[in-house]
């Protein structure tokens, strides 16, 4: 009778391990997972934010995440200091987990993003207002691979390509409408106006998010889950990768975001308008002065010659 309970024990102990190993988020490994009343919940770490493990999870939420991990490890910072950093700061998110449409860094600093999570004005204070999140519907990716002998098939590039990107990413085929290659360098176009996307689509902020923490070796996936991209059986080795991001309406930034070398561009352009008009407006002045002077002596020949 012993022996028989004590196999039952058994047999539940790893019935219960099993449920608790088959407890886990397959799109983001940043998630605590724990069994409830038979049913698999899981949170962000360091949140209370529940995520929905059959799709990806917001940008704003990973970088919330991400965020708060940086923070409680390493060193402490000194009271009230800041890190100026467009790339990464710790987000202020809707509880649907899109971004706020401002975006503030836990001083009187506030900015507007897009959809993306990416500023797109000028920092002011806490009086800026943003009316509406402007949404990002067309992100442009440049890849750069390493060298190789050969190039790859352009074909075989865009299939590749577009397999990683639908599979991996549960992205509609419908909104990668580019995928372009000329080696070492690889081109990939994700549009999604708001019209198009409905409840069950990921947003392609996301998905180049997603992309990006793949190439960079900083997965969001499990290690479960390892990031090899290749062609026709062959690594594509990414070493490098630049996303740039197109909204619904033009960005506002004013002269302060235009950097030094620019700004030299334009000063050297208004000199050199400037100038040109300045000789214009004295050759035509001398112009002007030799015809005038044709003129008096002209008309001094004339009356001398009415005089005779």
């Amino acid at each position: 009778m012993e022996s028989t309970f004590g196999t039952v024990l058994m047999l539940m102990l790893v019935a219960a391990s099993a449920a608790q190993n088959s407890c886990n988020c397959p799109t983001n490994r940043r998630a605590n997972c724990d069994m409830d009343s038979g049913s698999c919940i899981c949170t962000l770490l360091n949140s209370n934010r529940r995520v929905d493990c059959s799709t990806l999870t917001s940008k704003c939420l990973l970088m919330k995440a991400e965020a708060t991990r940086k923070q409680v490890r390493g060193f402490i910072k000194p009271e009230h200091s800041f890190l100026d950093n467009d790339g990464l700061y710790n987000p202020e998110c809707e509880d649907s987990g899109i971004f706020k449409a401002r975006q503030c860094n836990q001083t009187d600093t506030c900015w507007c993003v897009n959809t993306a999570g990416v500023r797109r004005t000028d920092k002011s204070d806490t009086n800026l207002k943003c009316p509406e999140l402007v949404r990002t519907n067309w992100i442009f990716i440049e890849l750069k691979h390493k060298e190789r002998e050969t190039a790859f098939s352009k074909s075989e590039v865009r299939n590749s390509l577009q397999q990683l990107i639908q599979n991996r990413y549960m992205l509609n085929p419908e909104f990668i409408t580019e995928i372009e290659y000329d080696s070492p360098f690889i081109h990939i176009d994700l549009k999604q106006n708001k019209s198009q996307k409905s409840q069950g689509d990921v947003d392609i902020a996301d998905v180049a998010y997603y992309f990006e923490k793949d190439i960079k070796g900083e997965s969001v996936f499990p290690l479960s889950n390892p990031f090899n991209p290749s062609v026709n059986g062959e690594p594509l080795e990414i070493e490098n990768i630049l996303i740039y991001y197109v909204d619904e309406k033009p960005p506002e930034f004013s002269m302060k975001r235009l950097t030094p070398g620019v700004i030299a561009v334009v000063v050297v352009v208004i000199l050199a308008i400037i100038i040109g008009i300045t000789v214009l407006v004295i050759t035509n002045k001398r112009r002007t002065g030799k015809y005038e002077k044709v003129e008096i002596k002209e008309m001094g020949e004339m009356r001398r010659t009415q005089n005779s």
